[in-house]
């Protein structure tokens, strides 16, 4: 029955679901201490804000515009591939197609930074998409979620060995994959390194894939306009060689210096998994 409503909130003006957004942003920062905590204190150990009222500036701007990340995916999962291709400008296309001659698979890191659902829908339009997520805790959500993405080329692969099996497939048939880079993975999975001069643990996923394949590997991140006009595009190709898990940290960080109002920061970047030891630890054992 949510899908209904959603897709019946899908006809407001971008502009409108992003009013509520700011405000739902907003509230959800006054009754959640443990996500306010989060933001005050990723944004603020940065280093990105040179002083206290620019800091305090961007954090209000990230409240809000988290808000409207949750908000605007009534019109992101449920409104047309029209309008779809409407609310997105991209003058960075050429990237893509140049990494596409080269005929070894594209590696899209997509950050939690500004819209990232609607870069994985654009780019699906124009070709096949094989998209790396972690299914929900709650089957409904998952039916939900996988209404709004699955579109256009797009397929989804479980963060499971199954769903990376499904992505070196893709890769090695010379198609495009799409992963968040930020996302803390499991132990096992990733490996301490600095992420804006503290250590998290970092997928080693992204490297294992670009050396089995020799996939071109592109930063997309869709900037929010202001007013509801929609989104820039923007398509950075990523030279490291190697892409081990410090560079592909600092191309992340390079992305957010850029945008660093619509980062989710309330994202807890830097927590160890179960079972995994404390960086420092790490060091002492070397």
């Amino acid at each position: 029955m949510l899908i209904p409503f959603l897709q019946c909130c899908a006809r407001m003006p971008l502009a409108g679901l992003h009013f509520f957004g700011a405000g739902l942003g907003w509230l959800v920062y006054g009754l959640s201490p443990t996500y306010a905590r989060h933001c005050r204190e990723n944004l603020l150990a940065s280093g990105l804000c040179r002083d206290e009222s620019v800091y305090r500036s961007t954090l209000h701007a990230v409240i809000a515009e988290t808000g409207k990340s949750v908000t605007e995916l009534c019109k992101v999962w449920f409104g047309s591939d029209a309008e779809i291709a409407r609310l997105v400008t991209c003058d960075d296309w050429d990237v893509v197609e140049a990494a596409r001659r080269a005929g070894k698979g594209i590696i899209f890191l997509t950050p939690h930074l500004g819209c990232f659902e609607i870069s994985a829908l654009y780019t699906a339009q124009r070709l096949p998409l094989t998209v790396l997520y972690r299914p929900p805790k709650r089957a409904a959500l998952e039916d939900i979620m996988r209404a709004g993405r699955v579109r256009g080329q797009v397929s989804l692969a479980p963060a499971n060995l199954k769903g990376v099996r499904l992505l070196y497939k893709a890769l090695h048939r010379g198609d495009a994959i799409g992963i968040l880079p930020d996302q803390a993975p499991g132990v096992g999975e990733g490996e301490w390194a600095d992420f804006f001069g503290r250590p998290a643990y970092t997928m080693t996923l992204v490297t294992r894939l670009r050396e089995s394949s020799g996939a071109a590997v592109i930063m997309a991140f869709a900037e929010r306009l202001a007013q509801g006009r929609g989104y820039r595009l923007h398509f950075r190709a990523v030279a490291a060689d190697p892409l081990d898990t410090a560079a592909l940290n600092r191309a992340i960080e390079d992305v957010v210096r850029s945008c660093p109002a619509q980062y989710l920061w309330g994202y807890n970047r830097y927590k160890a998994p179960a079972g995994a030891a404390p960086r420092q630890a790490a060091r002492n054992d070397e």
